[in-house]
């Protein structure tokens, strides 16, 4: 189903809490709604749509992914670059990774570990941020 994007900042600097398998309805709707808004966006955060749980989806090109409880192992090769938000206006500076290597769980829990390389890297990153409450 598809959900309301949440716009206000206090409530997006809310961290969010681990995911279980009992979570796996918040990552369909998380997806639809990320395609949804295919034409402006390419990530999204469960807190974008009002759910406080570390879930993101991620779609760009032929990769698309839902991640249950992202997070970065390790990273190099660190930049700045200029990064949009569907949920907040504007454009904004940011330091990021061009290469991460990340951990995340499946709806079913099954773990998986991937190494993730420029624009791919850069949307994991954000999202995770939105995750830890930081907004960009």
């Amino acid at each position: 189903m598809v959900r309301e994007i949440v716009h206000d900042p206090l409530i997006l600097a809310r961290k969010s809490e681990e995911a279980s398998a009992e979570d796996a309805p918040v990552a369909v709707d998380l997806m639809d709604t990320l395609m949804a808004h295919r034409d402006r966006c390419v990530g999204m955060a469960a807190n974008m749509i009002g759910v406080y749980k570390r879930i993101i989806a991620v779609a760009n090109g032929p990769f698309t992914a839902v991640m249950f409880n992202p997070k970065i192992l390790s990273k190099s090769g660190e930049y700045e670059a200029e990064e949009g938000c569907l949920s907040l206006a504007g454009v904004r500076k940011v330091k990021r990774w061009r290469s991460i290597r990340i951990q995340w769980q499946d709806a079913k829990m099954k773990e998986h570990v991937a190494l993730l390389d420029g624009f791919q890297a850069q949307i994991v990153q954000h999202e995770i941020d939105h995750c830890d409450g930081i907004l960009i």
